[in-house]
């Protein structure tokens, strides 16, 4: 494969530019899944060179991109927050019935582990990068969340933050035994819907305070 993209670089700079941005483009995307499932299983003490075996990729071509395994996590963070503001947008964008919208918007963020990496929250620098993109997240899922309230279909007394650690939880499932995670989170999504019998321990929880785990307070 190597020695192609060198002959192809060689006919055409820019078509071996493409070839190698290509690569670059999948080597993040398996380093992202691999951390993923990484971090879910051995938590935030997991090493680099954990990760970049799960995902095939040497250690070189990691420490060439990032230097240090702070730089590594605040970009898997940033890229995971991308994912979630491109799911919660779709959500909204498609126009179904809020619940729908809400709950389809869950199962996507866990399907693809949108919140193992909190596990890092307040190990690494928060990027200006990272605080906006989590900033906009967190507006797009209140717009998802004001939707499903007016609908009377999510309870009143649950919160976006509530939302957040939801997909906390069910992201660190281990592998294996998918069956049974969707299960229960069926059923913590039906718990959930408005407008709801019992009401639920505490006050609604506060972004603020939510977000300041990342700033190590």
């Amino acid at each position: 494969m190597l020695r192609q993209m060198e002959q192809l670089a060689a006919a055409d700079p820019r078509a071996g530019r493409r070839g190698r941005q290509a690569e670059a483009r999948r080597n993040d995307r398996a380093v992202l899944d691999a951390a993923r499932e990484v971090f879910a299983v051995h938590g935030p003490d997991a090493s680099v060179a954990q990760v970049a075996a799960r995902a095939g990729v040497g250690m070189g071509t990691l420490y060439r991109r990032y230097p240090t395994k702070e730089a590594l996590l605040q970009h898997l963070c940033q890229a995971s927050m991308d994912q979630q503001v491109a799911a919660a947008e779709e959500a909204l964008a498609r126009g179904t019935d809020p619940w729908e919208a809400l709950a389809g918007f869950v199962r996507e963020c866990v399907g693809f582990r949108a919140g193992v990496l909190s596990a890092v929250a307040g190990t690494i620098g928060v990027t200006e990068e990272m605080r906006e993109t989590a900033g906009r997240a967190h507006n797009l899922l209140e717009q998802l969340v004001r939707r499903a309230k007016r609908a009377g279909a999510l309870r009143r007394d649950a919160g976006s933050v509530d939302i957040h650690e939801l997909i906390e939880l069910f992201s660190r499932r281990p592998p294996g035994n998918t069956l049974a995670h969707e299960r229960l989170l069926a059923i913590a999504l039906e718990g959930l819907r408005g407008p709801g019998s019992d009401a639920l321990p505490g006050p609604v929880p506060d972004w603020q305070a939510y977000v300041r785990r990342w700033s190590g307070d």
